[in-house]
């Protein structure tokens, strides 16, 4: 089949070619050039370029007719149609028979008949259906509009007259069926100016059936990140707040920053207003966000110091910026301020800053931070701010700052190896002492806050020291592998590090009584420390094929460090090494203390066995067993500190436990980990944590158990227990199910009214469960998810049972739904 092809400047070509078509006249061989570059201001550089398998003019009727597989490009817009008719006298182009027509961002419309003008840009078409991709949250996202018939206005507008909209894929098995969502408007108006759609007597539909009639609203259409307009509304409901909804308004005032309104209207507590500042710089961005309420009920919260009952105005500021000063350096804050502990929670505010690690609080910081090729260096600040009536602000430090540097270089010849510095300082200041009863906690402060009736240094800890404390370290290390002829490996390294301290307690306040007793000073002094070290680490790894099984690894591994005792033990504060846990990730660390306020000295051997056995099909088996054993001089772990630090840690006796650890992972996607400190003497498990992931199929599941001894000299009294599953089923491609349970195991049981009260008998219990059920596809999330877990609230636990509902349509909008049920009697900060 011949085809014919070029602009129609070539006409008199495409005439030879085709036996069908009607002879021409030289002078209209650019027939439609011509009038296009006079529609178009003579822009002659606007050639259309035709293909078609036949081609007539038609002089009586002033027409241009192609025919069979017509494609025309102009100004990057495709035409494709069976058939195209150019009538010469109206400019108008005629596109009947699968028409196409494909727009210079890849939208593509088609229809049964389009009535276009010659440059494609305005005209009608029956039976219009659009369809167009965007890339959103990293996938593909395609929305289709269709309508029996539509106007097309200076390629810029699309009226759809009875149109609807859907970003859902039609069903496979069945096209005509409705889609799971669309929205049903007399008409449909999208303007790619504007980059919005509006909607007139629109309809929303699920599967057909109506479910929501709106008069008039309008949307951002897909392509669009950032516009004007209302966000997704959000409902809240509580007994202190009483029912309301959030509406916020997102105004973009530039590409580069942008302003969220988020007036909230509360039927018990009034207004709540929030607003969020957001703005890009060249070399980073920053937000700051503002919330505040004059309450008009303030007897729905608790009075001083449970609650915030005597406060009108409650309100938070919180800001949070990060800029790149140039490619290796960092600068920036994560801030918030607040006028209470419980204004967050009260009031279902969202914080970046929140953390639950350890206990609920705000954290804000600044920081700088660097990255050299072989360097790092951290500068930062901190502001803790707890958020539990638990919790006393006296009791937090202020870090004022702390920095960390370090540096790597080869060592220099002839030594070689590696040589490491490793700089920090740390300064730091609380107004009052937190002290800890041991081994069972009795005394409270104002009934709320842990304490000791009487410092002793037998039944009492201390958590922090009141007043300031600036401790600046450096160490400087070498070490360097040797491998020798049988294969062994020979690693001997040294190192030498100082610490110098600046202290100066509070002894002024009475939280503080007892503290010269705990630093030996009642003034500012300082004092200092130095630790040398030496030492070496042997390993002799025996590699051996196992056949079909794979290759195996067995690895003795050996270290020997000599340093002197550890010195002024208990006499220093401790901010940084309060966390010791010995297991098989720092069996061979130089120095198991987690931070620089305290330092391991003493002479002291290390080893263990490891093996490893990597098979076929992602097989891979690793294990590792071994024991420390102090051999001379001082125990550090021995020697408590003022936190008992080292003590119950299994390092405190001359042997330590056995810990060790096994990896079993039999094929990719599933994998089998445990790790166990056993008694030195009769193999007790001590501590013991076991966790199992995997996905089968269509279920994904998680299962952890953890077992830890009581450690009463630290403050521990219980032994901890306790089992956490977590599982996801995909029922169907779309629909599924996820649930997660935690069980204590050893949750004693406590009289809630009295918190402190002697301790009673296990009681096996669910403390958090949650169970959900979704559905998502291409176009729609919907997740269902109840959820229980625990509130802690002056030392009394009861669990919080909320129902989350969220729906997404995506390009259109999401809306949620959160309500507690069942009530909770002691909501932290909130009345009975």
């Amino acid at each position: 089949m011949r085809r014919v092809a070029g602009t129609i400047a070539g006409l008199a070509i495409a005439t030879a070619l085709s036996t069908l078509v009607v002879s021409m006249p030289a002078s209209a061989q650019s027939t439609l050039n011509d009038s296009l570059a006079k529609r178009t201001q003579g822009n002659k550089d606007s050639k259309l370029l035709l293909e078609a398998k036949e081609l007539v003019y038609d002089n009586d009727r002033n027409t241009v007719t192609a025919r069979g597989d017509v494609e025309m490009n102009y100004q990057g817009r495709t035409l494709q149609a069976d058939s195209v008719v150019y009538d010469r006298t109206s400019g108008r182009v005629l596109a009947q028979g699968n028409a196409r027509l494909t727009e210079a961002d890849g939208t593509v419309a088609t229809g049964d008949r389009f009535e276009l003008t010659e440059d494609f840009k305005s005209g009608f078409i029956d039976s219009l259906r659009v369809q167009q991709t965007v890339v959103e949250r990293g996938r593909p996202v395609t929305t289709r509009f269709s309508a029996p018939r539509a106007e097309r206005i200076e390629g810029e507008t699309t009226v759809f007259e009875r149109g609807t909209y859907t970003a859902c894929e039609p069903c496979a098995k069945d096209p005509t069926r409705p889609p799971l969502w669309q929205v049903k408007a007399a008409r449909v108006i999208h303007n790619n100016t504007e980059r919005t759609i509006y909607y007139e007597n629109a309809t929303l539909e699920f599967a057909g059936v109506p479910v929501a009639y709106v008069p008039y609203f309008w949307s951002p259409d897909p392509t669009v990140k950032r516009k004007t307009g209302l966000l997704a509304p959000t409902y809240i409901a509580s007994s202190a707040l009483g029912v309301g909804a959030a509406i916020p308004v997102f105004i973009a005032l530039a590409p580069n920053y942008d302003l969220t309104l988020r007036p909230t209207f509360l039927s018990r507590q009034g207004f709540l207003g929030q607003a969020e500042w957001r703005h890009r710089l060249e070399t980073g961005s920053y937000s700051i966000r503002a919330a505040g309420i004059f309450q008009a009920d303030p007897q729905a919260f608790q009075p001083s110091p449970f609650g915030a009952r005597e406060k009108d105005f409650r309100g938070s500021i919180e800001s949070v910026g990060r800029f790149h000063l140039n490619e290796r350096w960092q600068f920036g804050w994560n801030l918030t301020l607040l006028s209470d502990k419980w204004f967050l929670q009260n009031y279902q505010i969202r914080n970046r800053s929140l953390t639950d690690l350890y206990g609920r609080e705000a954290i804000s910081t600044v920081y700088l931070t660097g990255q050299g090729d072989r360097s790092w260096f951290d500068l930062r600040s901190y502001y803790f701010k707890p958020l539990t009536s638990s919790d006393w602000q006296k009791h937090q430090a202020v870090v004022h700052p702390v920095w960390d540097y370090e540096k790597r270089v080869n060592g220099p010849a002839p030594i070689g190896g590696e040589v490491k510095l490793e700089v920090n300082l740390t300064s730091l200041s609380r107004e009052a002492t937190h002290f800890q009863e041991i081994p069972t906690q009795r005394a409270r402060l104002f009934g709320i806050y842990d304490t000791c009736a009487v410092f002793s240094r037998e039944t009492c800890i201390v958590r922090g020291l009141g007043g300031s404390s600036t401790r600046l370290s450096t160490q400087v290390s070498w070490r360097r592998s040797f491998i020798d002829p049988a294969g062994q490996v020979w690693t001997p390294f040294t190192y030498a590090r100082a610490d110098g301290f600046w202290i100066a307690p509070n002894t002024t306040d009475y939280q503080n009584y007892g503290i010269m007793g705990i630093a030996g000073q009642t003034d500012q002094d300082f004092t200092g420390r130095f630790m040398p070290g030496a030492g070496v680490e042997y390993r002799f790894p025996l590699v051996a094929s196992a056949g079909s099984w794979g290759t195996q690894l067995v690895e003795p591994i050996v270290q020997v460090i000599a340093r002197p005792g550890e010195t002024r033990v208990g006499r220093l504060p401790n901010e940084d090494a309060q966390s010791l846990v010995f297991d098989d990730t720092n069996l061979f660390a130089w120095d198991k203390f987690s931070g620089y306020d305290r330092v391991e000295g003493g002479v002291r051997t290390n080893y263990g066995l490891q093996y490893t056995l990597n098979g076929p099909s992602g097989f891979h088996v690793n294990a590792l067993f071994g024991q420390s054993i102090q051999l001379a001089g001082r125990n550090s772990f021995e020697s408590g500190d003022i936190l008992n630090v080292g003590r119950d840690s299994g390092l405190d006796d001359r042997r330590s436990d056995y810990v060790g650890r096994v990896l079993l992972q039999p094929w990719a996607g599933v994998s089998f980990q445990t790790r166990a400190r056993l008694d030195k003497d009769n193999l007790a498990l001590n501590r013991f944590e076991a966790a199992f992931q995997g996905t089968f199929g269509s279920l994904t599941t998680r299962f952890v158990y953890a077992r830890y001894a009581a450690q009463p000299l630290l403050g521990l009294d219980d032994r901890r227990e306790g089992v956490a599953v977590q599982s996801k089923l995909d029922v169907t491609p779309n629909w599924y199910l996820s649930g997660a349970v935690t069980v204590d195991l050893d949750h004693y049981r406590r009289n809630s009214a009295t918190p402190i009260s002697p301790l009673g008998q296990r009681d096996p219990t669910v403390s958090a469960f949650a169970l959900g059920a979704g559905y998502r596809d291409e176009c729609t999330t919907l997740e269902v998810t109840y959820s229980s877990t625990p509130r802690q609230f002056s030392g009394a636990k009861e669990n919080v049972q909320t129902v989350l509902l969220r729906l997404e349509l995506r390009t259109l909008g999401q809306a949620s739904v959160t309500q507690n049920i069942g009530g909770v009697a002691s909501a932290d900060g909130v009345a009975p």
